[in-house]
């Protein structure tokens, strides 16, 4: 497996401008071919690294009620479950979890009803304290500056090198820093499916 290089973060970089440019366009730009292009977005793709290709709205042309930022500080062993269910609600855009159980969530307010919204998704006497922004502006513009790859390997959470492997396990993919975690992962999940 080999380390994320200037090209992938330079690709990464062009598709952050505009998901839908063209590899050919991509290709151009850093000096491989198309097809060199189409395997790299793949590999990143198959790893994790590119998610998914999204739009980008201009909020301010479109009217669904008001834009906020809130500020909840909940209790740390329910951060993980709040998040995630704050994260399903429609009028949710980002959900930030900070070290310390606050979750920050930027989201749109129907009738600026921010209450109503968290309820929705969370038992609200369960947060400790709640702060509301209007947000009059905002900008979303993630950066790939000289970054790499920060693997953990599924078996014994060590950090994968460029000498690890990944593979797919029932439709999920796994990474592991040596042959050997890989094979005692492999030998535990055969087990446990053979004796399910």
């Amino acid at each position: 497996m080999r380390d994320l290089d200037e090209k992938d973060r330079q690709i990464i970089r062009l598709l952050l401008e505009d998901a839908r440019r063209p590899y050919s366009d991509l290709a151009e730009h850093v000096n491989l071919s198309a097809p060199a292009v189409s395997d790299r977005v793949d590999r990143l793709r198959e790893l994790g690294v590119i998610r998914s290709f999204t739009l980008d709205l201009d909020r301010s042309l479109l009217d669904g009620g008001m834009p906020v930022l809130v500020d909840l500080d909940v209790p740390v062993a329910r951060a993980g479950e709040m998040r995630e269910a704050l994260s399903d609600l429609d009028r949710v855009e980002h959900v930030f979890q900070t070290a310390d159980a606050r979750l920050l969530v930027r989201a749109v307010a129907a009738d600026g009803d921010v209450t109503g919204l968290l309820a929705e998704a969370i038992d609200l006497d369960e947060v400790r304290n709640v702060e509301v922004d209007l947000l009059v502006d905002e900008r979303w513009t993630p950066t790939v500056t000289d970054v790499g790859l920060a693997l953990t390997c599924a078996e014994c959470g060590n950090t994968v090198t460029s000498e690890g492997e990944s593979t797919r396990i029932d439709g999920d993919l796994y990474h592991f820093c040596c042959d050997s975690c890989l094979s005692n992962f492999e030998e535990r999940f055969e087990r446990i499916r053979s004796d399910a």
